[in-house]
C-alpha cells in the first residue's frame, strides 16, 4: 500500500502550448511508471481550454465545480456542468475547458498506451469556441 498525501505534488500551470487561458494541473494518481492509468484534477479559468487533442485510449472527464464547454470534432459545442461524465473515445479528436464567464474543474481519467496519454494538435479558435 502506498499513501499519497494531498498537497506532496505541487500544482503546475497547464503549458501554453497545450491551453489557452489560466489553467492550473493537480494530479491524482499514478504518477509514475509502469502506471497505465493516470488521474488529475484541472481547474480553467473563465474562457479557458485546452487545444484539439486526443487519446489513444480514450478519456474520460468527471466535472467537480463550475460550468464547461466541450466539443468533438465535427459536433456541436455543449455546456458540461458539475456531476456530468464526458467520455471521449480512442482517437477522437475534442477539446474541453470553461464557460466564458464560469470557471470550471474537472477530474481527467486517460490510459497510456506505449507510453503516450495525448496527442496534442492546433489550438481551439476564439470562433470555434464561442460556436
Amino acid at each position: 500500500m502506498e499513501i499519497f498525501r494531498a498537497g506532496a505534488t505541487p500544482s503546475r500551470a497547464g503549458p501554453a502550448e497545450w491551453f489557452t487561458g489560466a489553467v492550473r494541473i493537480d494530479a491524482l494518481f499514478n504518477l509514475t511508471s509502469p502506471d497505465r492509468v493516470q488521474g488529475a484534477s484541472v481547474t480553467f479559468e473563465p474562457g479557458a481550454r485546452t487545444a484539439w487533442h486526443t487519446h489513444p485510449l480514450g478519456q474520460t472527464i468527471y466535472v467537480t465545480s463550475g460550468t464547461g464547454r466541450c466539443q468533438r470534432e465535427g459536433g456541436t459545442v455543449e455546456e458540461i456542468r458539475p456531476g456530468d461524465v464526458v467520455f471521449f473515445g480512442p482517437g477522437e479528436k475534442h477539446w474541453h475547458g470553461a464557460s466564458q464567464n464560469n470557471a470550471m474543474t474537472h477530474i481527467a481519467i486517460q490510459e497510456v498506451q506505449d507510453g503516450r496519454v495525448v496527442d496534442w494538435m492546433e489550438h481551439v479558435s476564439a470562433a470555434q469556441y464561442g460556436a
